[in-house]
């Protein structure tokens, strides 16, 4: 079997060296920028990689590099002069064929070789297409979509063949995630693909500089949230609700955005509540929650526009997509009681067709048809699905009492000098600690209010900064009724955020939990040695 591999930033060189030997690729696209990555999976790779091209340029170096192996490397100029004058029949393609293998950036272990059919994408794209007709949204040639997830992620990759399949524009980023805003200036997208971590700094930039505008302006801001929030409550259109405070107020943040994004779509990680209000109110645009995964091929649950009790959750399956929850008893969670809670399990033909090589990995997650997720899933009243847990992300403490960590993270991360967060506990200990990443304004400001003069890096080392977000954090335990062992007892405080440098998160900013406790593993044995112990 031949498989081509599109390289760039999505793994690192051990991860593509693994992709390229696991799927036996012989042909591979890459970055200019990229090749001397691609060169370090040299000589093991070798014994598949036939051929690498380049976007761009190859340097004589690398030329000499390659063929010193016996393999080709082609410029991009290079590449297309070789079918020049040359036609070729294109092979005859079967709904069930496979049209890619999407390898999965996995939290643990190797990456997972998703196989993914023809039929499974246009089933999908058929279905995103339906739903977007049904809310009278349906996309046109005129749409621009800004791409800036990588391109080997699912969500991305869909949402691109859409526009492609509509005719409408993509454009793709500069690279830089500082610079996210001045590429929504440049480009003026209708629709933009988002992950949480993004809109979270969206919703941070915006509420700083509200906060720093003087009291007129933010008694004006208020004003204006609250009444249009509220005439969105009663069913108004978030475009009828207030038409003169959007010229007024809310221009300035949806020009921010480019000034014509109608769309924004979240997914791969769960949205605070908070950002999601606030962003479908201000932005003046439609802000909908999706979920899936790259063996359902992206697209299982979307919120709906303009459905405000949809808040929170990520909406209703999309159409061709089959969904049920399974009860998981050693959680608590039934999916028969008055409040169905269980694993989400999804059938239907927008499924993977098996991981490459790994039956016994297939089998494990596809029952009878059904796929089990390892989500947990709370189906509401209107339809729709609300995220509540991860079924392998659950531990116990020393006295027994079960702790759903990515609930509690939803919760924490709620509070506005928290950036990011990763708590943590283990059955030889009684009470979670955490490492949490502080707002760089928000304590900086706390710090201004109280006195202290010093730099970010010295405060994350400062025991009165530390007790500063200790307290936040119990605050909203308090307000959110948390158990008396979910609340946190000590925290560490790290100026420089999650990152995939140190490996410590995936490409769409899941926490890789394994990682995180080896990088924080003396942080951690500090923080339970140190005389933190938990209140009576």
């Amino acid at each position: 079997m031949s498989h081509s591999l599109d390289i760039n930033q999505y793994f690192g060189s051990g991860a593509i060296e693994f992709i390229i030997c696991h799927a036996e690729v012989s042909i591979a696209f890459a970055e200019e920028k990229k090749i001397p990555e691609l060169l370090k999976t040299f000589p093991n790779a070798t014994k598949y990689l036939k051929t690498i091209v380049s976007f761009g340029k190859v340097t004589p170096e690398q030329k000499q590099e390659v063929e010193k192996f016996g393999r080709a490397i082609y410029s991009w100029t290079e590449f297309l002069q070789l079918g020049e004058s040359q036609s070729f029949d294109l092979p005859v393609k079967k709904r069930s064929d496979i049209c890619t293998i999407m390898y999965t950036s996995g939290t643990t272990g190797d990456p997972k070789g998703v196989l993914i059919s023809n039929r499974s994408i246009i089933t999908l794209l058929a279905g995103v297409k339906r739903l977007l007709e049904n809310v009278n949204d349906k996309l046109t040639e005129k749409d621009v979509y800004l791409s800036y997830l990588p391109l080997a992620h699912t969500f991305d990759r869909v949402i691109e063949e859409t526009f492609i399949w509509h005719g409408g524009s993509i454009g793709f980023w500069c690279g830089d995630v500082k610079l996210l805003i001045e590429d929504l200036g440049e480009l003026k997208p209708t629709f933009f693909c988002a992950v949480p971590r993004v809109l979270d700094r969206v919703y941070s930039g915006l509420t700083q500089k509200i906060i720093s505008g003087g009291f007129l302006k933010k008694a004006l801001f208020n004003f204006a949230y609250s009444y249009k929030l509220n005439n969105m409550k009663k069913g108004q259109n978030h475009a009828v609700a207030s038409p003169l405070l959007d010229k007024i107020v809310f221009d300035k943040v949806k020009q921010g955005l480019g000034g014509s994004v109608r769309l924004i779509l979240s997914g791969a990680a769960p949205l605070s509540l908070h950002v999601e209000s606030y962003l479908r109110v201000v932005s003046c645009a439609h802000v909908l929650q999706g979920y899936g995964l790259t063996e359902t091929c992206a697209g299982t649950f979307v919120s709906l526009p303009n459905e405000l009790d949809m808040l929170g959750t990520v909406g209703p399956p999309v159409p061709n997509v089959d969904a049920c929850l399974e009860s998981v008893p050693e959680m608590g969670y039934d999916a028969l009681a008055s409040t169905p809670r269980g694993e989400i399990c999804v059938k239907g033909d927008t499924l993977f067709s098996g991981y490459y090589k790994r039956e016994d990995l297939t089998k494990e997650v596809l029952v009878e048809g059904w796929f089990h997720t390892g989500d947990i899933g709370e189906w509401q009243p209107n339809g729709s699905m609300k995220i509540i847990d991860r079924k392998k992300n659950i531990f116990k403490l020393s006295q027994g009492e079960y702790v759903a960590v990515e609930n509690l993270e939803n919760i924490y991360s709620q509070v506005p000098s928290v950036e990011s967060i990763w708590v943590y506990g283990n059955s030889f200990e009684a009470f979670l600690v955490t490492v949490v990443t502080p707002s760089k304004p928000a304590l900086e400001h706390w710090a201004e209010e109280n006195g202290i003069s010093m730099d970010f890096n010295s405060l994350c080392g400062d025991s009165r900064a530390k007790s500063y977000i200790l307290e936040e954090l119990s605050k909203i335990g308090k307000e959110k009724k948390l158990k008396g062992f979910e609340f946190i007892k000590a925290v560490h405080l790290d100026p420089v955020p999650f990152d995939m440098e140190r490996d410590l998160i995936t490409p769409t900013y899941k926490k890789k939990r394994p990682q995180l406790l080896k990088y924080y593993q003396n942080v951690i044995d500090d923080m339970y040695k140190s005389g933190n112990k938990p209140l009576a």
